[in-house]
């Protein structure tokens, strides 16, 4: 079998054509202002995060503060450009439909976090504010146990939710 030089140099067109293409893509991506999910450019260098870092919440916004920003996290908030006050964090869960014996089949959970970002003089960037989620749950009591750990996996998200739509707001502050 013989190969001839016009399939190798279509070959070596097709490549760089595709990587021209590849290129191209990029380069439009990056003029439209894409950046990949769970990065933020926060205007401020160092940030108080007002929440126990034992907790959770608290564990999960600090991690992705310092790896998604260029912002340092302080423990002292007189070092702080800018403070992030947590006010309030609630889970709840209601009933949401019942069957006609009168047994749960659906529960509404919500998530509610409130907060507020100041600088170090007390001026507020953002003012008292209200992230509220919700999810809806079906429920069985065949599977209590099952759903329980569904309803924390759900709460788990609404917290990754949460964060991201807190980073996205402080990205939008205007010093």
């Amino acid at each position: 079998m013989h190969i001839g030089t016009g399939s190798i140099a279509s070959a070596a067109r097709r490549r760089w054509l595709r990587a021209a293409a590849a290129g191209g893509a990029l380069a439009l991506l990056g003029g439209c202002g894409f950046a990949l999910r769970g990065t933020a450019t926060l205007p401020f260098k160092t940030l108080y995060i007002g929440i126990d870092d034992k907790s959770e919440l608290g564990a999960m916004l600090r991690r992705y503060v310092r790896a998604g920003t260029t912002t340092q996290v302080v423990e002292d908030p007189r070092q702080a450009e800018a403070q992030l006050q947590v006010l309030s964090e609630t889970r709840q869960r209601s009933i949401l439909s019942l069957d006609a014996s009168g047994r749960v089949r659906e529960y509404e959970l919500r998530y509610l976090f409130e907060f507020t970002v100041r600088d170090a003089r007390g001026h507020e960037y953002i003012p008292p504010t209200t992230i509220t989620l919700k999810r809806d749950l079906t429920f069985s009591d065949a599977a209590t146990l099952a759903k329980d750990n569904e309803a924390n996996l759900l709460y788990r998200d609404m917290q990754n939710d949460v964060i991201q739509q807190l980073l996205r707001r402080m990205s939008a502050i205007e010093r």
